[in-house]
């Protein structure tokens, strides 16, 4: 099944993808939007009273529109302008992302310190060059380790496992599979994978996520 063509052919999948897309990634991030509000921001719904700060507004309404300039111009390779556009999309009204990151940074609660800025243009640019010259590869695992070693290099001040889980989910559809979501109630078992950089694992996790998103679609094909 093409997944993006499903979603262009069935709105109420496409809306349904997008807020579970946004709620659980930004959730894994720590915004205490509801399913209910997340779904009420990205599509205009006056009629349930959303009480949040102006982060975790921006937060939902952004990542909609990331995840809009990911799926765009499919047929293209990756690139490092698209892994920016994604950031800035991700980041805008929250802080200015126009490159990659001029300082150090810290992953909270992780025990990996990424590299210094100064290295990150040269890892950014091995990275997406390996990505793109590879042929013969499980799409699963060569997503998983893409995904773990964009997490490591850390290359944005802010935003890096929302943009990150974006870039994946377009390399999974340009692959030909359903993307995935990543439950917020699978944070912690997420968040090991990334740390002990256990490709495997996370190929595993992301084989089974995008089977169970495969049967979701078929559901609301027989609507």
């Amino acid at each position: 099944m093409d997944a993006l063509q499903f979603m262009r052919d069935h709105q109420t999948y496409f809306e349904d993808y997008v807020t579970r897309s946004t709620y659980h990634s930004n959730a894994i991030e720590g915004s205490t939007l509801s399913y209910a509000e997340t779904c009420a921001i990205l599509w205009n719904d006056n009629s349930l009273k959303v009480t949040t700060t102006a982060r975790e507004l921006y937060e939902a309404i952004n990542h909609k529109y990331a995840l809009a300039a990911a799926v765009e111009r499919m047929e293209d390779s990756l690139s490092e302008r698209l892994i920016k556009a994604i950031a800035r999309n991700i980041n805008r009204n929250i802080s200015d992302i126009d490159d990659y990151r001029h300082g150090r940074v810290v992953i909270r609660g992780a025990e990996h310190l990424p590299p210094a800025a100064n290295q990150v243009n040269q890892l950014m640019m091995q990275l997406v060059w390996e990505y793109n010259h590879d042929e013969g590869r499980d799409p699963f695992l060569w997503e998983a380790r893409f995904h773990i070693r964009f997490e490591r290099i850390h290359p944005f001040e802010d935003g890096n496992g929302r943009t990150g889980r974006i870039l994946m989910n377009r390399g999974l559809m340009r692959a030909g599979f359903a993307p995935v979501v990543i439950p917020v109630e699978e944070r912690a078992a997420y968040m090991e994978l990334l740390a002990s950089s256990d490709y495997e694992g996370l190929a595993v996790m992301l084989r089974r996520l995008s089977e169970a998103e495969t049967e979701r679609m078929e559901r609301f094909a027989e609507l």
